[in-house]
Order: C-alpha cells, then structure tokens, then sequence
C-alpha cells in the first residue's frame, strides 16, 4: 500500500512539473503574440505622427521599424534597444549600429523560440523588407552562419556598408535558454 501510494505521489509530481513547464511556455508565446497586437498599435499612431508611441504606457521602449520576410509571411514590429526586458516582446534593434535603413550595419536581435524562430527557415536570395519613417528598403539575404559570442563579436559600429544583421541563439531546439552560440542572418541592402 505505501509503495502504491509512492508511486501515486511522484505521477501527480512529474504531471504538475509538466503542466508548470507547458503553461509556462504558452505563457511566453501568448505574451509575445499579444506584444505584437500592442505594438502595431503603437506602429500605426507613429506613423500617423505620434513622437516615440509606446505600446503601453509603462514601456521602456518604442517601435523603431517594421521587419517583413514575404517569402515567410513575416511581419514583426522592432523596437528600439535590444535589452533582454525589450526582447520579451519582439525584435529589438541595437541602439549601437545603424537604423534599420540608414547607411551602415543595422543588427536586430530577437528570441529563437518566439519572434525569431523564423530565421530557421530563411535562405540565400531571400528579401527581406524594412520600413521606417514612411520608406522602405529592400535586403537580399546573403548568408547565414553559426558564430560563438565568445570568441566572436557580432560589431557593427563603424561599418559604412549597407547591411543588416538578424542574430538569435542557436541551436533552434536547444532546451537551455541562451548558451554562447549565435545565428546569425546577414542581408545586403538592394
């Protein structure tokens, strides 16, 4: 009976671990998916005008450019500085490199398991679309590699080209969130 009763136990134990790491994970989606609704609230009144539109009135941050990938049927919303509390709810630019658009090596970075699970799927001649200000560019992807952010710094200060780079963790279904290894998406403006 108490080996019975044991046994009892550790099922409703491993089932209420499961369940803590299963609504944990919808959590994070529908907080990103619900980001996205806010956000391109906030793209629309600034492209109606509204200086620096915060999606929420608490935000820290703002949206600063929209990233389409037809061929994907992506269309996020990137906004500006890419701390890990702004990256919680989209792609985020770094303040360090260039706008997306201007001259210069843009980089935004997004999440592998939300917003950037897409890079997965992206390939050499891609285009990728960026608007901002009312004017859009065009980028054709041109390669995609797998860095290690300790021995290799993902800079774009000082770059006078025309590119834009797309970072998220790797591998793609890696368990362990974040890790020292990078992808890395570069695309050259058309």
């Amino acid at each position: 009976m108490n080996v019975r009763l044991s046994r009892r136990g550790l099922r409703l134990l491993l089932l209420a671990v499961a369940a803590l790491f299963l609504g944990n994970a919808g959590y994070l989606q529908a907080k990103a998916a619900l980001a996205q609704v806010l956000l391109e609230r906030a793209w629309q009144r600034s492209e109606e005008g509204a200086v620096a539109a915060k999606p929420w009135p608490w935000a820290d941050t703002r949206p600063v450019a929209r990233l389409r990938v037809p061929a994907l049927a992506v269309d996020q919303i990137v906004l500006a500085g890419d701390s890990g509390r702004t990256l919680a709810f989209g792609p985020a630019w770094n303040e360090a490199s260039a706008l997306p658009g201007d001259t210069g090596t843009s980089v935004v970075s997004g999440h592998r398991d939300t917003h950037f699970s897409f890079l997965r799927h992206v390939n050499n001649g891609d285009v990728i679309d960026v608007e901002r200000d009312g004017r859009r560019w065009h980028y054709r992807v041109a390669s995609q590699r797998v860095v290690d952010a300790r021995t290799t710094r993902i800079a774009a200060a000082g770059d006078e080209g025309e590119r834009l780079l797309l970072v998220t963790c790797y591998p793609f279904d890696d368990w362990v969130a974040g890790g020292p290894l990078r992808y890395v998406v570069e695309a050259v403006r058309l």
